[in-house]
């Protein structure tokens, strides 16, 4: 099988897999609090990856940049548990559609943190996208015409902070690093308000809650087979297909269908993405072709 048609198979089983977790969740959250739930989901990629962060403990945890691994788990924590929430109190396709913003945050953030530089027609895609943000939560002059939607923004922005700090960080630090960081303190902080909010779950909760950490595990290692079979920028384009998935989902398990707007918005976010992705790749390609040469404008 062809490199990039292997890679746009695993990419496909990956997205279908998260979209799955993310229904998973939504079912849980009726009797479940978003926190339990991404507890859970923290300890059981804990122990699938615990070989890999015992291979070199403590060398895995040393660090000369822990400010840094705390604004990126912070992010992280942020990302995970508000888009829990997200998909908890908003319909499924609507939470998927406003986590892909976090594209358009990353390329704002990455240009005031790590001095990438931004030129027009990126500037225009992330306009676009901004455009696409707006249809889909509809502001009036009353205010938010769901303010559920924030918190599907918010998630958004966190997962773009800790990307951002991820592509700093990357330059000095270790994969088992960066791996034991997110496995262990994520798992912490949603760990911590469980004297309050643990709600002992019975045989088909404990099942439901287990599954989540299992689909959301295997998702993410078929999504790393994924990348390393086919060319980046074309894996990460089927992650859009998740749209289509959640509006399965949605429809079938939660009687959910997009409305206009969301459908409307989603194209623009969706579109504008893939033309800032595809660029990105393009220029790569140009780049490596030319040889060494100085930084152009995005």
């Amino acid at each position: 099988m062809p490199p990039n048609l292997n890679g746009v198979l695993l990419a496909m089983a990956a997205t279908a897999m998260f979209s799955v977790a993310a229904a998973l969740t939504k079912l849980a959250s009726a009797d479940y609090n978003v926190l339990q739930i991404l507890f859970i989901r923290q300890i059981i990629m804990l122990v699938a990856i615990l070989p890999i962060l015992t291979r070199n403990v403590p060398h895995n945890l040393k660090t000369r940049h822990a400010g840094l691994h705390a604004i990126r788990l912070t992010g992280a924590f942020i990302a995970l548990s508000c888009g829990f929430w997200a998909v908890a109190v908003l319909p499924l396709t609507t939470a998927t559609v406003l986590a892909f913003s976090s594209v358009f945050f990353t390329t704002l953030l990455a240009a005031v943190f790590l001095g990438e530089r931004v030129g027009a027609p990126r500037i225009a895609a992330i306009a676009v996208g901004f455009a696409g943000v707006l249809i889909v939560v509809r502001p009036s002059v009353s205010g938010m015409a769901d303010l559920y939607a924030l918190i599907a923004i918010a998630a958004a922005l966190g997962a773009a902070t800790a990307k951002t700090t991820i592509r700093r960080l990357s330059k000095s630090e270790s994969t088992a690093t960066l791996l034991a960081y997110q496995a262990i303190f994520i798992g912490v902080l949603a760990g911590l308000p469980m004297a309050w909010l643990w709600a002992t779950p019975d045989w088909n909760g404990a099942v439901l809650l287990i599954s989540i950490g299992l689909v959301s595990t295997l998702a993410q290692w078929v999504g790393v087979m994924a990348l390393r079979a086919g060319e980046a920028s074309l894996v990460t384009s089927i992650d859009y297909m998740q749209l289509i998935y959640a509006a399965i989902l949605g429809y079938w398990l939660f009687s959910e269908w997009p409305d206009l707007y969301t459908f409307a918005g989603a194209a623009l976010i969706v579109g504008s993405a893939l033309f800032t992705v595809r660029r990105e790749a393009r220029r790569r390609h140009d780049r490596r072709a030319s040889g060494p040469q100085r930084p152009q404008q995005g």
